[in-house]
């Protein structure tokens, strides 16, 4: 029923040879029937893999596959294994969206092929699965990279000839992972795409950048201009924002009446707690610097 495992298999056999113990064993199915199973099993036996590297599930695309379920059954079955943490549940390897779709299709039981992988070779079926899939977001499939490297100790090399991946793909999605969370949440929920966000990557107002080009709908070339603006200039105006939103309309008056007599930029800033603070003159050039000094000369 189920062959027994390679124990010398994982990242090192390469992706189609691991791929080849999900399928190979499987008829092709060229003229459109189902796939024969190894078992049909009742779907409150089978659980997801918690490791399962796709977080993000569409509503709406498990909607449209349940329906497709109800109409024509499940074609392709999922290919599971005994679950470790209980023998009478089976952990599933490769196709928790169908087991997902099933349930609000109703189904009572569902048709499963039984296959021995360790705990390794779960995950990589799982994420070659998913990365296989033009649907699935760069944080997930970033995620799933990462968890290859932190549990099982893979480079970014071996994952690179592994998964048949560039080396720079793969360290791009992962630096993704590095953004705030709120950014990245954008990325899942398809707001932005992993272009727009490989830019704002080191970028402390990364969220901030994130909003206006989501809002205003900006190219990727257009939010490498955005982000590559002085991060230092932002600071310092979203600062005088904050401080010019924090003063009393009386100081702003007297800022806006020293500016138009000198003709020169007066900010007043007042210490909190205490009837003391600082006057500071902004000139922009030195016949502006000579003006100032001549005016307080004169006083």
């Amino acid at each position: 029923m189920a062959d027994k495992p390679n124990r010398n298999r994982g990242l090192g056999r390469g992706l189609s040879a691991l791929m080849s113990d999900v399928t190979a064993p499987v008829p092709a199915a060229e003229t459109g029937a189902p796939i024969a199973p190894d078992l049909t099993v009742a779907i409150e036996r089978i659980e997801p893999n918690p490791d399962q590297p796709r977080r993000y599930f569409s509503d709406e695309a498990l909607q449209e596959l349940a329906s497709s379920i109800k109409e024509k059954g499940i074609i392709q079955p999922l290919i599971v294994r005994k679950s470790p943490r209980d023998e009478e549940k089976f952990e599933i390897v490769a196709g928790e969206r169908r087991w997902r779709a099933s349930q609000i299709a109703k189904l009572h039981q569902v048709p499963v092929i039984l296959r021995e992988f360790t705990d390794t070779e779960v995950l990589e079926v799982a994420i070659i699965e998913n990365i296989q899939r033009a649907d699935l977001n760069a944080i997930d499939e970033a995620a799933g990279y990462k968890q290859l490297m932190q549990r099982f100790g893979h480079t970014q090399d071996q994952l690179s000839q592994a998964l048949g991946k560039s080396r720079s793909h793969i360290a791009n999605l992962l630096r993704l992972l590095n953004l705030p969370e709120d950014v990245q949440t954008s990325i899942i929920e398809g707001k932005l795409s992993a272009g727009h966000a490989r830019t704002l990557v080191g970028n402390d107002q990364a969220s901030d950048i994130a909003r206006k080009i989501i809002a205003q709908g900006l190219s990727v070339r257009d939010a490498e201009k955005l982000a590559k603006a002085d991060p230092q200039k932002q600071k310092a105006a979203q600062n005088n924002r904050v401080r010019a939103a924090a003063k009393d309309p009386d100081t702003v008056q007297i800022e806006q009446e020293l500016s138009a007599g000198l003709k020169m930029k007066v900010s007043i800033d007042h210490l909190a707690g205490t009837e003391g603070g600082k006057v500071t003159i902004s000139y922009e050039s030195l016949d502006q610097l000579d003006d100032l000094m001549r005016i307080l000369s004169s006083s």
